[in-house]
């Protein structure tokens, strides 16, 4: 059973979960700029978010490997709980690759703010508790 601790940190914690991996879609577009054919991805975070928060926990990724030495990953389908979308392109390559790198910088910087954002209200929530039991 959730205590009322538990439930306070939830959503800082799923903000932050879902921020991560929105952060790491970002990266896969951006390392895969030149790769013929790839799609730029993401996801909705309002909808990853709400979906976490459903959950009640920190939804988890799991890859089945065939071999004890492949690595474990976190591509697949879905992302933090919310499926993976195509990123509206304005115009793709000659070879079909939809990255700009221009707007993948740019939510990029704009997930890595809010993810620092997130942290410093985690934080201020963590302080007030400690203050409230001090």
């Amino acid at each position: 059973m959730a205590t009322t601790l538990d439930r306070t940190l939830q959503f800082q914690q799923s903000a932050l979960h879902v921020q991560e991996a929105r952060q790491e879609l970002i990266a896969s577009n951006i390392a895969n700029a030149d790769t013929p054919g790839y799609l730029a991805r993401d996801i909705d975070f309002r909808e990853a978010l709400a979906t976490a928060l459903q959950q009640g926990k920190t939804p988890t990724l799991s890859l089945s490997t065939s071999s004890p030495g492949h690595l474990g990953a976190s591509a697949g389908e879905n992302a933090a709980g919310s499926p993976l979308l195509y990123r509206a392109t304005v115009q793709p390559s000659a070879d079909g690759n939809t990255v700009n790198l221009d707007v993948e910088r740019a939510q990029y910087s704009e997930s890595a703010v809010r993810y620092q954002a997130s942290l410093r209200f985690g934080t201020q929530q963590i302080r007030d508790i400690l203050s409230v039991l001090n």
